[in-house]
């Protein structure tokens, strides 16, 4: 690296060479933030079914947040979004490589895990393992 006088030089400089290197993977991160925003509404139909059903039921004060779809924290080549209830975590991370993780359900400040990888493309076991993922998170977030 050339010597520069100011930080703002140096960071100008920096920027340059690290949009360079990731801007190869400028289209595979926007497709997993298109398929990121298709899960997200998914799982935002699932989550208004369950409190819809669980307040018909008597129990009105069951539910979960659903949080935006973000870059992810962990890998600037992935999206995110985080479900939440209290403590308890869920996370869905759409990688640009072509993989849906599923994070979780674990407690705030806790280790994340247990994790379920799957192809994009998977659909057929996408469906049914987010499913599971919602129940078991649900499950554990409305635990008394």
């Amino acid at each position: 690296m050339p010597p520069m006088d100011s930080l703002s030089e140096r960071m100008a400089h920096l920027g340059r060479t690290l949009g360079l290197r990731e801007a190869s993977h400028r289209e595979a991160l926007d497709e997993a933030r298109r398929r990121a925003e298709g899960l997200h509404a998914r799982v935002a139909e699932g989550l208004a079914a369950f409190r819809e059903a669980a307040a018909t039921a008597g129990a009105d004060h069951l539910g979960a947040s659903l949080g935006a779809v973000r870059l992810d924290e962990k890998h600037v080549r992935a999206i995110e979004f985080e479900i939440c209830r209290g403590r308890h975590r869920a996370v869905v991370v759409v990688k640009s490589r072509g993989e849906v993780t599923l994070v979780g359900p674990f407690r705030k400040g806790k280790v994340e895990g247990p994790c379920k990888s799957l192809p994009w493309d998977a659909a057929d076991e996408i469906t049914p393992a987010l499913a599971e993922f919602l129940e078991k998170f649900l499950e554990e977030a409305t635990a008394p």
